[in-house]
């Protein structure tokens, strides 16, 4: 029988991490796509692994509820990713016409 876990890690969205782990949107999508694709294999398999219908079954809901989780953060992710480029795409229009869009990059100290 497989064994599910029922533990999954929280995805980090910011902050310094002395890791070499990329913490990217899109590889932070990349892995969350990798573990859908699993456990979604191993709601196939389960049809066919041995045990009773009820342990089956609670297993069955347990992935469920781990697919619709990760299903929630990926949607998540990728709607921050689409603002964030078209974020950069209007910065890059702006520029282009001459307007500098305030920034950490582009600020200015005014004194009076």
């Amino acid at each position: 029988m497989t064994t599910i876990q029922a533990s999954t890690s929280p995805i980090k969205t910011s902050g310094s991490g002395s890791g070499s782990t990329d913490n990217s949107i899109a590889a932070q999508i990349s892995r969350i796509t990798a573990k859908i694709t699993k456990l979604t294999q191993q709601l196939k398999e389960l049809a066919f692994g041995s045990g009773s219908t009820e342990e089956k079954k609670k297993q069955q809901e347990l992935i469920q509820q781990q697919l619709e989780m990760l299903q929630t953060q990926l949607e998540q992710l990728m709607r921050r990713q689409a603002e964030e480029a078209q974020q950069k795409q209007e910065q890059k229009q702006s520029t282009a016409k001459g307007v500098v869009i305030p920034s950490n990059d582009h600020q200015v100290d005014i004194y009076i």
